[in-house]
């Protein structure tokens, strides 16, 4: 059986369907007002698994991810014939994780036994905020009460839950974070992902802050924000492991560690993408069709939903192993960076990052940004890569 490379593989599947957009979502999601056909959509997804199947041939699959969108919308019969599917043309062994996002409105959370007799054995819950002012703000369509009804379904339901939180909302105080984040954390979620809310171009909250009908919060309040979830989470058990998200080691996402880690993932789904490394050891881009019924078209003339296929240069790959892995707190593997990339680090620039506090050796191998590091981590990532 074919070995993956680096980093693991998995694999993504997008559902890009949601009950309603979200003001401050850049996600490629859309809103139908009448119910798609699962089945059309499940047959075209196994099509593009199928081809790429032929590509990277005989892997084991580490991870599955359903994201979106909202794939809590999808019948459990659909995730089944997903899950089948990529268990028949690779190796799925028993120990894969395969996680699902959902949203807990109530209609979602009564198909939670659905997906786990399907297979999918971590849900990650978009909560969003604990408090039922904010989430009007944010759009959702669920209150505090029915998220906590959902999260204590899913975890009587799934061996592991995470959940998203977004701060730095306008008008929120370092107080109030600080006591929803414990809140949260008291609901046991073995993992969590917070997220600090930013303006995305072509969103309603872009739109409302062009207008000047939306004031976000001071640019140093956010930061005491970042600082203080660091705190609490290191506190109670959940440190960072990655800029975004916490847990302990043994409750780490596998498939996202698969992206930062610079594995192989395939992307199949509108909008899904993907790297893979090919039998000749190149690797390879892919992205398909956003919209979703082009990509249906797609499917139907094609066989594929695929609109780039674009082998990767040892720079470009280098780059996107530094842009992915030093979002980690473990840092990247230096010798791997220089056998991708086929250069080393400016010794100067690595020095000057060093001296200041940014980056530091882990061992005599990797290298890491530091806790100082990690809010100026793009300004970090293109010194290394200059």
């Amino acid at each position: 059986m074919t070995v993956a490379p680096a980093g693991g593989f998995g694999i993504y599947v997008h559902w890009p369907f949601c009950l309603a957009k979200c003001p401050y979502c850049d996600f490629n999601s859309h809103v139908r007002h009448q119910p798609v056909s699962q089945e059309l959509y499940a047959k075209a997804i196994v099509k593009e698994l199928a081809r790429y199947a032929e590509m990277v041939p005989g892997r084991t699959v580490d991870s599955v991810f359903f994201g979106g969108g909202t794939p809590s919308l999808m019948e459990p019969k659909t995730v089944e014939t997903i899950i089948n599917e990529i268990a028949r043309l690779w190796h799925l062994p028993s120990t894969a994780e395969i996680s699902m996002e959902a949203n807990p409105t109530s209609v979602e959370a009564t198909r939670f036994a659905g997906y786990r007799a399907a297979g999918v054995n971590r849900l990650s819950v978009g909560i969003q905020a604990l408090d039922d002012k904010e989430l009007k703000i944010l759009g959702r369509q669920h209150s505090v009460s029915e998220a906590i009804q959902a999260v204590e379904i899913a975890r009587k339901t799934f061996p592991r839950i995470s959940f998203d939180l977004i701060y730095a909302r306008p008008n929120q105080t370092l107080k109030g974070w600080e006591q929803e984040l414990n809140r949260a954390i008291d609901l046991a979620a073995d993992h969590l992902s917070m997220y600090q809310l930013t303006i995305e171009n072509g969103t309603m909250f872009q739109r409302l802050y062009a207008a000047g009908k939306l004031e976000m919060l001071d640019p140093d309040l956010a930061a005491d924000m970042y600082d203080l979830t660091q705190e609490v989470t290191a506190s109670r058990g959940l440190p960072a492991y990655e800029v975004s998200n916490h847990a302990p080691a043994d409750a780490q996402c596998l498939h996202n560690l698969i992206y930062w880690r610079y594995g192989d993932y395939v992307g199949v789904g509108p909008g899904a993408h993907g790297r893979l490394t090919l039998e000749d050891g190149s690797k390879l881009a892919t992205s398909t069709e956003k919209h979703p019924e082009t990509w249906l078209n797609l499917i139907e003339e094609n066989g594929h939903g695929a609109i780039l296929e674009e082998v990767l240069n040892r720079q470009e790959q280098g780059d996107e192993l530094l842009l992915m892995g030093m979002r980690l707190h473990e840092g990247i593997d230096v010798p791997r960076y220089e056998q991708l990339s086929g250069r080393n680090f400016d010794p100067v620039r690595l020095r000057n990052l060093q001296e200041n506090g940014m980056v530091e050796w882990v061992g005599n191998s990797r290298i890491r940004a530091t806790a100082s590091g990690f809010p100026l981590l793009d300004a970090v990532i293109a010194e290394l890569a200059s």
